[in-house]
């Protein structure tokens, strides 16, 4: 069988053309996913700053939590934490007690920016600089180059890659900016890293007094300790003892290379991101291979009928055909697996890029080049082409011999009932999730995940029933094509006779459109309904901002400012929670933001549902219907969340409120969250002014001024407050654009091989007195029926599941649908089909009819 198997891909290389661009994409894209994978997983920096201590003690970066199962099962979740944890300083005297430990160095870092002119001043990757105190260099690789070290609390030392960026030399002044406006420092000296290294990290040092002034009250945590152990000392030895006394302190031991974690906080983060991104993607374009993928197995194993009933008349078994099928399977999806894995590289550089442009990932995210995700993409490969060869041939394998030659003559009249029976079970299935949603329209997580299964449920469905919908659809439409002359009425005789060939260009139609448009159209809500929330709940009408954001006291100051009602600043940062989903329980990082209670009325109306704003205090808690559908949570429950540095809160849900695409999930008392988020400030401060004079105006403008690089502006922009959505839309923008690609290639080969195929048709219709033109528009017209029947059924089967993402995202059952996105995806996809049909059939159109009448299949 491995011998025809061969001989049959050589000689009939044109009919595995579709599968094996479709596996090549397929490879392509799950190799580029399975580097990535590998690259959140494996993600890890060397240290700078910690480079030299062997052993460091620091804060946990995630949270793990038990969660349940539907099945009652426990299991250990993770969450990064977008913030850094902080240690107590009374933990030295412990570390420093440990048998075999030499000494412990304290590290104490605050985020600092440093204006220079009218801009920011920043580090290497946009991030700003920290100052950390002179005692902790001796933790890492920085050397003096010139100048001393910082003397009292008003020196500091700057890396010499900084100084460059700041125009800064031995002696100048510098100002620098944390929690206050600007304080002025004198540089005492430049140091460097060893190797003359640029750091990732920006960093000034300066002594505990002088971080004292930038940041009163920060003195009695930490960001870690830097742990030396004693001569003849293994740090693995010093590191298991280590890790019996900080049982209970939410503290980590972190060596070799895992110390770049402890000092680089936003790996975690960006792993986890990317983790989750590349699963996604993957998942899609490897369920949308399947489908497409069986779609053109399929057409092109009924092209060869004629080949499969002579093989079974003249003795070959099911068994045979189906291990020759097999064997040519496994063939194209391993050549198409290799040489799709280098495109795969390109693949994963390209969205490295994009994902590090659009602050998914960090900056300096570079991807990790293993052959793991390679070897896993070509026997995903193979497999998928194996899976879909095996499901496409069932059919041909078990016809009798005696009625072979027979069927190969023509399409079978009617669908099995095997598939028939399937079919109708996959509609009452999709009947009753979308019921279910309709009963769940007030719990929003339950929405989505009923959403999210119902387009699958309906997409499959379409696939087994496509051949039924298919010759309903040119039931309907050929009798308008019929209409339009001649060449009309040939397309709609052979749409009607060739209902099979059709559906095989119709399903990744249909494919193509229902997933683009459920994913686009629930962007375009989410980004609606989020923009409308921030309109229509912002009572301030001025606000005052700054792209690292604001120093803590300036709300303080603005309310003080003669005209202004309230002013409060605003914090954002995550929590984290457990919630549940039809019966299963996940971690869930949750957005949090960060009020001043007594002037939340007057700034910012959330949409209050349920109990009272007004109560929110340091020990309560408000939660979005979002956040409370997904946590389980109403007014008066105890929630049992955890901030964004890890620390545990417990406290009283007080209120209920609507608009938290908006604004936030969750809603905590604004000291409390600003006191657990890494950089100590504001993201803005929103003010609510008596009757918006112009010297109220004035005043805040003068305000402004004082701390560099911030804004006075009339209202919060919507696109500001949404980057983050659309950060997150744009990457299922890609999912999409991967599916249309995808779905497109498999229309444009399905077409080419239909098209292909009628050579001899062509040649006969056109010695029997068809005109070029006749056949042109025969062509254009059957396109047309495609795109038609694709189009209408794709749009459809979005209707259902988009009704029931704008029930959860607006209460009502109608999505955002941009005209132009529509036409977008309907225009990309029939252009395609149109394409794969009429390029193909003018090229053989210069054929004459005499030697291609001649031409075998």
């Amino acid at each position: 069988m491995l011998r025809i198997a061969l001989a049959t891909l050589r000689t009939r290389a044109g009919a595995f053309a579709a599968t094996f661009a479709g596996l090549l994409l397929a490879a392509a894209v799950i190799s580029a996913c399975g580097v990535l994978l590998e690259s959140g997983l494996r993600s890890s920096l060397p240290p700078e700053r910690y480079e030299k201590a062997p052993v460091i003690v620091a804060g946990r970066q995630a949270v793990d939590l038990d969660v349940k199962s539907a099945d009652g099962s426990t299991e250990r979740s993770s969450q990064p934490l977008p913030e850094r944890p902080r240690l107590d300083i009374s933990l030295a005297r412990d570390i420093a007690a440990v048998e075999g430990v030499a000494s412990a160095v304290s590290d104490r870092g605050v985020t600092v920016r440093l204006p220079v002119a009218d801009r920011t001043v920043t580090g290497r990757n946009g991030a700003q600089p920290q100052a950390h105190t002179w005692a902790g260099r001796v933790l890492g690789g920085f050397h003096l180059t010139e100048g001393h070290a910082p003397q009292g609390g008003r020196q500091v030392v700057v890396d010499t890659d900084l100084a460059h960026r700041a125009g800064l030399r031995t002696g100048d002044s510098v100002r620098l900016m944390a929690d206050s406006t600007p304080l002025t420092f004198e540089v005492a000296g430049l140091v460097a890293l060893d190797g003359g290294r640029t750091p990732r990290q920006s960093v000034l040092f300066a002594s505990g007094q002088a971080l004292d002034r930038l940041s009163p009250g920060s003195g009695t945590a930490v960001d870690a300790f830097g742990v030396f152990t004693a001569p003849g000392v293994s740090s693995g030895r010093v590191e298991s003892a280590l890790k019996h006394v900080l049982d209970g302190h939410d503290a980590d031991v972190y060596t070799g290379d895992a110390r770049g974690e402890a000092e680089f906080t936003d790996i975690a983060v960006g792993a986890a991101t990317v983790v989750e991104l590349a699963t996604a993607i993957g998942g899609n374009v490897l369920l949308v291979a399947v489908f497409v993928l069986c779609a053109t197995t399929s057409l092109a194993i009924r092209h060869r009928r004629g080949e499969m009933a002579l093989l079974r008349a003249v003795g070959a078994t099911p068994g045979q055909l189906h291990r020759m099928i097999a064997a040519e399977s496994v063939v194209t999806g391993l050549v198409a697996g290799v040489l799709g894995c280098p495109l795969g590289v390109g693949v994963v550089h390209w969205l490295s890029s994009q994902f590090a442009g659009r602050g998914i990932v960090p900056p300096d995210f570079r991807p990790v080049i293993g052959p793991l995700p390679f070897l896993t993409a070509v026997g995903a490969t193979v497999l998928t082409a194996v899976t879909a060869a095996y499901v496409a041939a069932r059919g041909a394998a078990r016809v009798r011999p005696t009625e072979a030659l027979r069927e190969a003559s023509a399409e079978p009249a009617r669908l099995g009932r095997g598939r028939l029976v399937t079919g109708g079970v996959l509609l009452a299935l999709a009947v009753c999730v979308l019921g279910l949603g309709i009963g769940y329209r007030t719990d929003f997580l339950t929405l989505v995940g009923l959403a999210n299964s119902l387009v699958l449920v309906l997409v499959i469905a379409a696939a087994v029933l496509g051949p039924l919908l298919t010759r309903v659809g040119t039931a309907l439409l050929a009798p308008l094509s019929a209409r339009t002359g001649v060449a009309g009425w040939m397309a709609a005789v052979n749409s009607r006779a060739r209902t099979a060939r059709t559906a095989a260009a119709v399903t990744p139609l249909i494919l193509a459109v229902s997933f683009a448009a459920t994913v686009v159209f629930t962007q375009t809500t989410q980004l609606r309904e989020s923009a409308d929330e921030i309109r229509s709940g912002t009572l301030a009408d001025r606000v005052l901002t700054a792209p690292a954001g604001v120093s803590p006291n300036l709300a303080r100051r603005a309310a003080e400012v003669p005209g202004v009602a309230a002013a409060t600043g605003l914090v954002r940062s995550k929590a984290v929670g457990v919630g549940s989903l039809l019966g299963t329980q996940e971690t869930v990082s949750l957005s949090a933001q960060g009020i001043e209670p007594e002037a939340l009325k007057s700034t910012v109306d959330l949409g209050l549902r349920e109990g009272v704003l007004r109560e929110l205090a340091p020990d309560t808690v408000a939660l979005s219907t979002t956040a409370a559908s997904w946590l389980g949570l109403d007014v008066g429950d105890r929630a049992h969340l955890y901030l964004g540095d890890g620390t545990a809160f417990s406290g009283q849900v007080v209120a209920i409120y609507g608009r938290g695409l908006g604004f936030a999930d969750l809603t905590f008392d604004h000291d409390l969250l600003l006191s657990h988020t890494t950089a100590g400030v504001d993201q803005s401060v929103l003010v609510r002014s008596v009757s918006g004079s112009a010297a109220t105006t004035r005043a805040l403008s003068a305000l402004a001024r004082e701390y560099p690089g911030t804004t006075l502006s009339r209202k919060p922009a919507a696109e500001d407050q949404v980057a983050e959505q659309r950060a997150t839309a744009w990457v299922n923008y890609v999912v999409v654009g991967l599916i249309i690609a995808y779905s497109g290639l498999t229309v444009v080969n399905t077409q080419t091989m239909n098209t292909a195929a009628r050579r001899r048709e062509f040649a006969l219709l056109r010695l029997t007195g068809t005109s070029r033109s006749q056949l042109m528009g025969m062509m254009r017209r059957e396109g047309l029926i495609v795109v038609g029947i694709g189009v209408v059924l794709g749009t459809l089967l979005s209707v259902p599941p988009l009704a029931l993402v704008a029930l959860a995202l607006t209460g009502g059952p109608w999505p955002a649908v941009p005209v132009l996105g529509w036409l977008a995806i309907v225009g990309s996809t029939a252009l395609l089909a149109l394409g794969g049909t009429m390029l193909p059939t003018r090229l053989m159109l210069r054929v004459a009819p005499a030697d291609a009448i001649g031409t075998k299949e």
